[in-house]
């Protein structure tokens, strides 16, 4: 049984939503760092799957982006998370604690 590309997005977006919810606003780069940071290096975003994962939620209105200097001096795109990607990371969070709940209940079974 493999994962749907779909569900892969999802799994993807909602690691991004959070993270915009923790972080605030951030640059592509910062956003994946951030995802390896947290997750002890276990999950890593490939800029392949990153930028169009990004470029997806801004099309779905869940996140804005803007033009900004970075840290480093650099120009970069900032993505900031707006009212209804809120909502989305509410509704996505509650859905994956109730998958993660009945995963650990099958496996609990002997």
């Amino acid at each position: 049984m493999g994962k749907s590309r779909n569900e892969l997005q999802g799994t993807l977006d909602l690691l991004i939503l959070k993270t915009l919810a923790v972080r605030g606003p951030a640059h592509g780069y910062a956003v994946a760092s951030h995802i390896d940071r947290a997750s002890g290096s276990s999950l890593r975003v490939e800029e392949g799957s990153l930028y169009p994962a990004l470029h997806r939620l801004e099309q779905s209105g869940l996140i804005r982006s803007e033009w900004r200097q970075s840290e480093t001096g650099r120009r970069a795109r900032y993505y900031e998370l707006r009212p209804a990607g809120r909502r989305q990371l509410e509704k996505e969070q509650a859905q994956w604690a109730r998958l993660v709940a009945g995963v650990a209940t099958v496996l609990a079974q002997t």
